[in-house]
């Protein structure tokens, strides 16, 4: 076997048992009963490749029935965080918790609203981030696949999963229906697809 096929099952099995191994508890529970609760948007926030996740996961809740935005945390500082409602949620991403844009965007966040509830999705549970949010969700103790141990490769795969765990919860528990998908969907195969299966019920 060539050792580029030998090193790409190594990565992808490293990846995927680190989504396996995502701790899941009550806190997720408590994170998908807040985001259904939730009388405003979610505003989904990160930094770098963890700010690509966050645009993501946003994206996914807006096609799936709860409307959600993207706030990059270094505009946030200039005038974007003024997106922020008083009845939104603020779901931060990020692997090491010490993000110094997303601390500072959380902290003058709150200034806005005393009362916003904040989950933040880490890989260090006792950061800063993490003492901060209303509700932590780790996404465990993760290698990064790339072989010097520093790009993001591992951390944003099993944040993109576990953000996908909090969109799926919450679309069933909302009842989202096929319907309800095909208004939001209306170009492409998806938007095809949805409308037909709507139709056949």
């Amino acid at each position: 076997m060539d050792k580029r096929i030998k090193r790409a099952r190594e990565i992808l099995a490293l990846e995927s048992e680190a989504i396996k191994n995502i701790p899941l508890d009550a806190s997720l529970l408590k994170a998908v009963k807040l985001i259904v609760a939730c009388k405003g948007k979610i505003i989904t926030s990160g930094m770098g490749k963890a700010g690509i996740i966050a645009k993501k996961i946003s994206s996914t809740f807006s096609s799936t029935g709860t409307p959600s935005v993207y706030l990059h945390p270094g505009e946030a500082q200039h005038g974007d965080l003024g997106m922020l409602g008083k009845n939104d949620l603020l779901l931060v991403f990020s692997n090491s918790g010490k993000t110094r844009e997303a601390i500072e965007m959380v902290t003058l966040a709150r200034r806005l609203n005393k009362k916003l509830p904040v989950i933040t999705v880490t890989g260090h549970t006792d950061s800063e981030l993490a003492q901060a949010a209303t509700v932590v969700l780790s996404i465990g103790k993760i290698t990064e696949a790339c072989s010097l141990g520093m790009a993001p490769t591992t951390s944003t795969t099993t944040m993109l999963a576990l953000g996908d765990v909090l969109c799926v919860l919450v679309m069933e528990e909302i009842n989202f229906t096929m319907e309800e998908f095909s208004k939001r969907h209306h170009g492409g195969y998806l938007g095809v697809e949805s409308k037909a299966k709507s139709k056949r019920g």
